[in-house]
């Protein structure tokens, strides 16, 4: 996987506790405990994102669009 050299300013207390996981063995070094941070970060962000437009469904219609949809024939569904 190609990788991009970036240059970032961190606060000193954060700095202080990702070298003592650096030098715990946690991660090997500061870049690969800093990637793996953005990772899950992103990660996390990306499920937020399916939640909130889910959470813009209105129940009821997609109930009836359900219902709608197993009360025809199976051969009258659309062809896709």
């Amino acid at each position: 996987m190609a990788a991009q050299k970036i240059a970032i300013t961190i606060d000193d207390k954060l700095l202080k506790q990702l070298d003592l996981m650096v030098k715990s063995k946690m991660y090997p070094n500061r870049s690969k405990a800093i990637q793996e941070a953005v990772a899950d970060k992103l990660h996390r962000l990306g499920k937020i994102r399916l939640a909130q437009e889910c959470a813009k469904l209105d129940p009821n219609f997609e109930q009836d669009m359900a219902e709608e949809g197993l009360s025809m024939e199976r051969g009258e569904w659309p062809e896709y």
